[in-house]
């Protein structure tokens, strides 16, 4: 009887914990303040990441971390700019998988 109770309450407790998760919802004023300033910005940050990249390889390459100064550059504004959902700001960057950044 003790063992029941015990489990009724850790499923009570569990199941009172859960939330559902909300959906997001962009509004217009997000949609518009990203078509028209968030995403040039984001084409503009991918083609100075691309630059700096370029310029950081004489120091990247030797210490292995090429990869990494891939992702920050050149592969977090791309994804920042072309496949963030339209209006979503609190898109987490890296969540996206290419070749450079697959979870092996």
């Amino acid at each position: 009887m003790k063992k029941a109770f015990i489990a009724f309450l850790l499923i009570l407790a569990l199941v009172a914990s859960a939330t559902p998760a909300p959906a997001y919802e962009a509004s217009d004023a997000d949609v518009a303040c990203d078509v028209l300033l968030a995403r040039p910005v984001g084409i503009l940050a991918i083609v100075a990441g691309s630059a700096v990249f370029v310029v950081s390889l004489p120091f990247s390459l030797p210490t292995g971390s090429v990869p990494k100064v891939a992702q920050r550059m050149i592969l977090d504004p791309v994804e920042f700019t072309f496949v963030r959902p339209v209006g979503n700001f609190d898109y987490q960057l890296g969540t996206w998988e290419t070749g450079w950044t697959a979870k092996q």
